[in-house]
């Protein structure tokens, strides 16, 4: 039975899932997630579960020559046992376009920008305060 007030970061995985379940292992998703921190904080963003899991999904899909739109960012979330709603997911596609860190496609799929894929591939951030 899902229960709202437990984290829903995979942490707890439910009875019957896997712990190592989804495209990364937790550790894996740990460090995925403080890059991702550092992309949204680099443009001035808050960080937020549904922010994270968002660009982690086009990151997953981008890794397998795909793209997803609304429905198929929203299909992947739910797949993971994120109980979002469209509007949430849609809503923050929207910000994130915006914002310049993603990019709407003539198809209707999303994509990383080029920008926030230069921040997310440079060089971690405790490297980058040397410089």
């Amino acid at each position: 039975m899902y229960n709202p007030q437990l984290p829903t970061d995979g942490s707890h995985a439910p009875k019957g899932t896997p712990a190592g379940s989804g495209a990364f292992n937790q550790q894996a998703e740990r460090h995925g997630n403080e890059r991702i921190r550092f992309l949204l904080k680099s443009f001035g963003l808050r960080t937020s579960l549904i922010r994270l899991k968002v660009i982690d999904a086009l990151l997953t899909a981008a890794e397998s020559d795909r793209s997803l739109g609304v429905r198929g960012v929203h299909s992947h979330l739910l797949d993971l046992d994120i109980p979002l709603s469209f509007l949430s997911v849609r809503e923050v596609l929207k910000r994130l376009c915006v914002e310049g860190v993603i990019a709407l496609n003539p198809d209707k799929t999303y994509c990383l920008h080029p920008h926030a894929t230069a921040v997310l591939y440079s060089e971690q951030p405790e490297a980058s305060l040397k410089a």
